[in-house]
């Protein structure tokens, strides 16, 4: 019931305070930077709350970030590489979403830990600072598996997805 309520009450403007354009700005800035680096594509999406037919489905932050994994095409790349960080504010929730290319080269630990990274930072109402730090980490493990070979098509946006 609990979170029915939170999800039920979520305000939209919440999203556009916590995420303002000038945050949203540099979350794409860091995403474009990281890919010039490894030949990975990286997607950033951010939520407010769940429907209510999404809640009355019991349906959890990994089931939403896979379907937005689906709905953002992220698993359409050539190399199977894409990764998606995603964040579902009403119940500070952070999942990430790598694309089949990334199986049995990151551990799910490692994934685990950068999203309690950040659901720490978001903790102490850091919002900027946690995307921004998930988006590093998320980074250097791209660069470890896909280092950047030359030629690196962007095939995908670089900009936050606001949901």
């Amino acid at each position: 019931m609990n979170r029915l309520l939170r999800h039920l009450l979520f305000p939209d403007w919440l999203i556009r305070r916590r995420f303002p354009g000038h945050v949203l700005k540099r979350i794409e800035a860091a995403v474009s930077a990281s890919e010039r680096h490894h030949s990975a594509e990286l997607r950033f999406a951010v939520e407010g709350a769940l429907h209510p037919s999404q809640l009355l489905a019991a349906m959890s932050g990994r089931e939403r970030a896979l379907e937005v994994f689906s709905n953002l095409r992220i698993w359409d790349t050539a190399a199977n590489n894409g990764v998606l960080i995603y964040l579902l504010l009403a119940d500070r929730d952070v999942e990430i979403v790598a694309d089949r290319g990334l199986n049995g080269l990151v551990q799910p630990a490692e994934w685990e830990g950068i999203c309690r990274e950040m659901e720490t930072c978001f903790q102490r109402g850091e919002f900027e600072a946690g995307a921004l730090l998930g988006i590093e980490r998320v980074d250097g493990l791209l660069r470890r598996h896909f280092p950047n070979s030359g030629e690196n098509p962007n095939e995908l946006p670089d900009a936050p997805s606001v949901l």
